[in-house]
């Protein structure tokens, strides 16, 4: 009986893909190192108010979260954070020192030592947003840790100075600022962690400045180490306004290597030669401190995250250029690399398979699962089955999308019925779509609801020229790419044309708001955590990362500030013509819940009112992590598209619009 396919209408099918089940899935692996022969990295716990915890896997297999609630390791330097944490062996065994995202602070840790608790290392400012760490070196040689110190002057989101700075591990800093040595005069307003060359005489790091972001153009800075441990002759070594260097690193030769793209592509160069030029990424954007792509090993060869619009793990020879890439089913890996004489350690998923740790042998170029390993939660029947499209957009321009169908192992819809589709805008808008296995996907696709991920011009992974697409046509570009991945979706019998509806979080929050306001392709909308007011957000509204992004996203604001009032969704809520759900979390710095109370104030003033809802979530930042509230925004929106497209989904709490 269990073979009999049964026939029933689009967005009525019953999954056992619920939102709990999604939310608990939500969130995987990251920031990947070694600590002696060990790997640890960290991890999201959802239902833990969505803490993320260090994992250690010991050298038996062994696997264990180290730090138990409240610990959570995560920064908030330029408010997405970066790595949290490093490691070193030390006289009782591994020695940590992580970032607790409550106060801040850089703590210490010892599992095996005689303090049980994790002690501090640096004091708490009551200035701003007081002192942050991030991308952690550790120096047992000097007693010390290097890291980016992230230091509010005032309390303003743009009160801030940042330079690279030294630790002392011996706690002599926990309440005294003066101990924190500080490495760098602050030249550049960002900067990251610097790396020390193998004979210990030279450290490297990267820089930039307002108004460019770090895919825009960044310095290589590199210094002389002198024996006390201070930097000296800082110099630039390459980078500059149009040159966007997202890492760098020391070969075990003492050569310098880099990732730049210059040629148009994030391509790899040793003492500024290039020793692997392809139109494909070995790098990607920096929007957390302390992101790898690839990690050089003792033999000479170098462990490469690189792909174009995907990712693979290879092993890339510097002398002949070639890379061989690592066997297995994964098909995206992580900007994650950790390297140990000959093991690499990555974070590693498929459209199948969650993201998982894994670990690659680059003597034989095996690979395998070794933490957090992909456990199916349910059939995998139910999973989507994507594709890879490429359409064609205004002018003839090339939009890259995946597309996920609905899909149902036990139903079916009437041969005459059309899917409803959900094009899914993502953040940044400097990012991009991965192609993996993902559960709020599939917790539509089961149900009876296509998904289109768009990664629409002005998205990473197909070279800078794409990239660039979006300068100055924010707002327009984006809108066009999704809309136009939906006609032809509808245009060729995909989707039905009467149910397209569009959602994103962050700057897809702002496509989303975008589009409703400025065409008439959807029939409803889910705008989460958005940028809705340029004007706003563009003058202090935001952190101070982002607080010049919109000079290149949309213009300079001095030059052009009609424009900022033209694209804005706020400026224009009276085009709203359909109903939407807006989520947002009231403890964002990076989209303030400011930005929706003017959208929806201004929704108000109508003539007509509009079916729509706000919900707002307390204990909530940007990006929602804790289960609860993943659960409700997932119901939500479900219950949003059954409203407007006539679905019946089973056992969904229906969703009170405002009229």
């Amino acid at each position: 009986m269990g073979d009999i396919v049964q026939t029933l209408a689009y967005g009525s099918w019953p999954s056992p893909i619920d939102a709990s089940l999604a939310a608990a899935h939500d969130g995987h692996p990251d920031f990947v190192g070694f600590v002696g022969d060990e790997v640890w990295w960290t991890e999201p716990r959802p239902t833990e108010a969505g803490r993320r915890t260090l994992v250690r896997r010991r050298a038996d297999g062994t696997e264990e979260s180290v730090l138990p609630a409240p610990w959570n390791v995560r920064s908030r330097v330029m408010e997405y954070g970066g790595h949290p944490w490093a490691g070193a062996v030390g006289d009782d065994g591994p020695l940590v020192v992580f970032v607790n995202f409550a106060d801040q602070r850089l703590y210490a840790y010892e599992p095996a030592g005689p303090d049980k608790e994790p002690r501090p290392l640096t004091p708490v400012s009551p200035v701003g947003g007081g002192l942050r760490w991030v991308d952690a070196q550790m120096h047992l040689e000097l007693g010390e840790v290097w890291c980016v110190l992230e230091e509010f002057t005032g309390d303003g989101p743009t009160d801030v100075r940042r330079v690279v700075a030294a630790v002392p591990l011996d706690g002599s800093a926990a309440r005294n600022r003066d101990a924190v040595r500080e490495l760098t005069d602050g030249q550049h307003r960002f900067v990251t962690g610097p790396r020390i060359s193998p004979d210990g005489r030279r450290a490297v790091w990267l820089g930039w400045d307002h108004p460019r972001m770090p895919w825009d153009g960044t310095e290589l800075m590199v210094a002389d180490v002198g024996p006390d441990g201070t930097l000296r002759g800082t110099r630039k070594a390459a980078g500059g306004p149009d040159e966007a260097i997202a890492q760098a690193d020391w070969c075990a030769d003492g050569s310098l290597l880099y990732a730049s793209d210059r040629s148009g592509w994030w391509n790899l160069y040793r003492d500024g030669e290039a020793i692997c030029t392809r139109e494909e990424e070995f790098a990607g954007p920096l929007w957390t401190v302390g992101r790898r792509w690839f990690a050089p090993l003792d033999s000479g060869l170098i462990a490469v995250v690189h792909g174009r619009g995907a990712t693979a793990l290879g092993i890339l020879d510097p002398e002949t250029g070639e890379v061989v890439d690592a066997a297995g089913p994964w098909t995206e890996y992580a900007a994650t690399l950790a390297a140990d004489g000959s093991r690499v350690a990555a974070v590693a998923a498929s459209p199948r398979s969650a993201y998982e740790v894994v670990e690659l042998d680059a003597r034989t170029g095996r690979a395998r699962v070794i933490g957090a390993p992909h456990d199916d939660p349910v059939d995998p029947a139910y999973y989507p089955e994507p594709q890879i499209r490429t359409f064609s957009g205004p002018a003839g321009r090339e939009i890259h999308a995946h597309i996920y169908p609905p899909h149902h192992p036990g139903h079916v819809a009437p041969g005459d019925e059309l899917p409803p589709y959900v094009v899914w805008a993502h953040g940044g808008p400097t990012g991009r779509a991965p192609l993996v296995l993902d559960l709020q996907i599939a917790y539509f696709t089961s149900r009876g609801i296509g998904v289109a991920e768009v990664n629409y011009g002005g998205s990473t992974g197909y070279g800078r020229e794409y990239r660039n697409r979006l300068r100055e046509q924010w707002g327009v570009v984006d809108v066009e790419d999704c809309a136009a991945v939906a006609l032809a979706l509808a245009e060729e019998g995909t989707a039905d044309r009467d149910r397209l509806a569009v959602r994103g979080g962050s700057a897809g929050g702002w496509t989303t708001a975008a589009s409703l306001v400025s065409t008439d392709v959807y029939a409803c909308g889910t705008i989460i955590y958005p940028i809705l007011d340029l004007a706003g957000w563009g003058t202090g509204e935001t952190h101070d990362f982002e607080s010049q992004y919109l000079e290149t996203l949309v213009g300079p604001l001095a030059e052009v500030p009609g424009r900022y009032a033209e694209r804005s969704p706020t400026e224009h809520a009276d085009r709203v013509t359909v109903p939407f759900l807006l989520l947002q979390g009231l403890d964002d710095v990076i989209c303030p819940p400011a930005q929706c109370e003017r959208f929806l104030a201004r929704m108000e003033e109508r003539a007509r009112p509009l079916p729509h809802a706000y919900i707002a979530f307390e204990g909530e930042g940007h990006g929602f992590r804790r289960a609860d509230t993943m659960v409700r925004a997932l119901e939500a929106e479900l219950s949003l598209y059954a409203q407007v497209f006539g679905l019946n989904p089973p056992g969904v709490p229906t969703l009170e619009l405002a009229k």
